[in-house]
């Protein structure tokens, strides 16, 4: 059966960490599947939401300001740890997705390498633009990083990158995580997790 949920994301949101780290607790409770497909949110936001990056050069925006109190407000709540922003921020995550897309056919380990991954910026606040760390990271979690790190240097990964930033692009997503249900019920970031989770239990 195909999954019902497509968890597209870049590892460089710290919004994506917290509903990679919370849509499980959705999953568990409605019995959906998910698939998670990298991206570029850079790629994303070039071809429809550029707004972002004058939003983060604006002096005194104050919604940005408070938004980081509710980052930090959600992580607690999640028990995420959010050590954010870092001398990284914002961060270049080709890199990162390169190797999450090499994965993406192992869906588990292309899990647990994201969830290490987080751990990797968002926590420890280490380079994601690293291959050397990414490599570590992958390592750490049982993976063979060398291999995965030659996989993500071909031409067929950052082809397929591409692909999922079109495709995410097309399909009306504006940035990281986008979420979508059956296919054509689309919603936006951590906090849309509860409507995903009524739409997955309605009848």
């Amino acid at each position: 059966m195909a999954a019902r949920v497509e968890f597209f994301f870049d590892l460089s949101s710290p919004w994506t960490c917290l509903a990679f780290h919370n849509l499980p607790g959705v999953l568990a409770r409605t019995g959906a599947s998910a698939r998670y497909r990298p991206i570029l949110v850079g790629g994303v936001f070039n071809a429809v939401n550029p707004a972002v990056y004058a939003a983060r050069e604006q002096a005194g925006n104050r919604r940005m300001e408070h938004s980081w109190k509710v980052l930090k407000d959600w992580a607690r709540l999640a028990g995420v740890p959010m050590n954010f922003p870092s001398q990284w921020h914002p961060a270049k995550s080709v890199q990162a997705m390169r190797f999450a897309c090499a994965l993406e056919e192992d869906q588990d380990a292309l899990v647990r390498f994201a969830r290490a991954a987080f751990a990797s910026y968002f926590d420890r606040q280490e380079n994601l633009d690293d291959p050397d760390v990414l490599q570590a990271v992958a390592e750490a979690e049982g993976l063979d990083g060398a291999g995965v790190r030659a996989a993500a240097g071909t031409d067929a990964v950052k082809a397929r990158l591409r692909a999922n930033t079109e495709e995410l692009v097309e399909r009306g997503g504006y940035g990281s995580p986008t979420i979508f249900v059956d296919g054509t019920d689309m919603y936006f970031g951590n906090d849309q997790l509860p409507l995903v989770e009524a739409a997955l239990t309605k009848a």
